[in-house]
């Protein structure tokens, strides 16, 4: 996996490219960490990932929760099979999932 971090006026964006599965998703949870305390709002930018587990579900949620207090985490570009577990879990509902 791997990640490109931008910063545009407080909005972070995570580039992910690849995997995000129990070998990747602690550096994911890293990388957004790093950067969540500095953004208004996080986007990941999911239109790389060709998989997550449930692992990399989890560090969604966290995610999500660091976030709440802010103008949140928005997931974008998911590709169909990433979306269809976003959705299996419930999640769909939750976040903001941008095209």
């Amino acid at each position: 996996m791997d990640i490109t971090v931008k910063n545009e006026e407080k909005i972070y964006t995570l580039i992910i490219e690849g995997r995000i599965d129990t070998l990747t998703a602690p550096e994911l949870v890293k990388v957004f960490r790093e950067n969540a305390g500095k953004a208004d709002k996080m986007i990941f930018d999911m239109s790389g990932v060709d998989y997550i587990s449930s692992a990399g579900i989890r560090a969604i949620v966290s995610a999500y929760k660091d976030m709440g207090s802010k103008d949140g985490l928005v997931l974008k570009g998911l590709r169909n099979n990433v979306r269809t577990i976003i959705r299996m879990t419930g999640l769909e509902k939750k976040l903001t999932i941008e095209e």
